[in-house]
């Protein structure tokens, strides 16, 4: 890939110049009026535009390059990059699926080293660029599968990290780690005699009870969430730490991080208590639900389940430093029009539905509200049918 059209001072000058402008609109305004690639120019700003929150200081970094935007996509953000890097030191480490190179660069951080390998090579050819370019001398780009290069190289590395793609034939999402490519199940013991551990990412929508069957000797999964709002699995092992029962850990990176932690045979080992709804309805961070806590967050925490398959639970009093959604209750409603409409007269209040006899886009079509104010109506299952109750968030003590 000839990348030296995106180093021409005029080129990235009208990059900064229209970061805030509508990418279709200039196209149009300046067709045949540059020197440079236009449409390039303007896939750049696309780019950034769709950046900005998710990798704030690579998109304001006029001299880094961008690409298509599933690579962007399909790429960590900023944030849970960091996250992975924590703790992480060492002399070298790869990167098997080095993608857009994120991971990368910030897995890499505290390394002597580290090696980068990708397949595609339009990519590895932005990435190595870009590598260069946030620290110099600092990566070794592999143009090619990274688990031929491993299964070839005799070096040793303190880390392998690997994000196989998740996507298929058609474009098909795909949610087990042995239909993801590159195959880590197959290469397991491979990659295990080649590092000192090793961490994987995968999608969010990946059955946690098959990974631990596909790969039983991982020691920790970690859900990592944003904002209530789950982002990844991390798989771990590290050779160095003897762990005798497998950790399930659910992290949230809001504006409090949180972290809610448990093994498997916890879990199985609680009987729920049962109780119709009193002062607060809580709900879980989507982590902890997505990591199957379901009877051992209402034990450590001191609260009942309103049903088995309802994942909201309640109290009389709650702790300030729960890891969840509290709702005040305000009351139990009737989810019928001409009493919502008295409560709510301007036909504004958030609807949300946790397994209850319709979803929230009916109930709110039924109740002729919409979503919007600081008022929720949430209907559920209790012990004794389905109901819905008007609550509000409440404060942080």
């Amino acid at each position: 890939m000839d990348l030296t059209q995106y180093h021409r001072a005029d080129f990235q000058q009208f990059v900064q110049d229209h970061l805030r402008e509508d990418p279709a609109l200039l196209l149009f305004r300046h067709q045949g009026k540059t020197d440079f690639d236009l449409k390039a120019a303007v896939q750049q700003i696309s780019a950034r535009q769709k950046a900005a929150k998710k990798l704030p200081s690579w998109s304001s970094n006029p001299k880094l390059i961008f690409p298509a935007s599933i690579s962007l996509e399909q790429s960590s953000s900023e944030l849970t990059a960091d996250f992975k890097a924590r703790e992480r030191t060492g002399k070298l480490m790869i990167d098997l699926t080095g993608g857009f190179g994120v991971d990368c660069y910030h897995l890499g951080k505290r390394f002597e080293k580290a090696v980068y390998c990708e397949r595609q090579e339009e990519l590895a050819a932005i990435a190595a660029y870009n590598l260069e370019v946030l620290e110099a001398g600092k990566f070794e780009i592999v143009k090619g599968d990274g688990l031929d290069f491993l299964a070839q190289t005799d070096q040793h590395f303190g880390l392998i990290y690997a994000d196989p793609a998740r996507r298929g034939k058609d474009n098909q999402k795909l949610y087990k780690l042995q239909d993801c490519e590159p195959d880590v199940v197959s290469a397991w013991e491979m990659m295990k005699s080649k590092a000192d551990s090793i961490l994987l990412k995968a999608s969010p929508m990946l059955d946690i009870s098959q990974a631990i069957s596909e790969l039983v000797d991982i020691q920790k999964i970690q859900v990592l969430s944003v904002k209530n709002e789950v982002k990844e699995l991390l798989l771990h092992l590290d050779k160095s730490i003897s762990e005798p029962h497998l950790k399930i850990e659910a992290i949230d990176l809001g504006d409090r991080e949180s972290s809610f932690s448990f093994e498997p045979g916890e879990e199985t080992g609680i009987n729920s208590t049962f109780a119709e709804v009193a002062n607060y309805l809580i709900e879980p961070f989507s982590g902890i639900l997505k990591a199957g806590a379901f009877k051992i967050f209402g034990e450590r925490f001191g609260l009942k389940k309103l049903d088995p398959n309802s994942h909201l639970y309640t109290c009389a009093e709650v702790q300030t430093d729960i890891p969840a959604r509290v709702f005040k209750v305000i009351q139990e409603v009737q989810p019928k029009k001409p009493e919502i409409k008295k409560l709510f007269p301007s036909g504004k209040v958030n609807v949300i539905t946790r397994n209850y006899a319709t979803g929230s886009e009916l109930l709110k079509k039924k109740l002729g509200v919409k979503d919007g104010g600081e008022d929720f109506l949430i209907g559920t299952k209790t012990q004794s049918g389905f109901k819905v109750f008007w609550c509000r968030l409440a404060k942080p003590k």
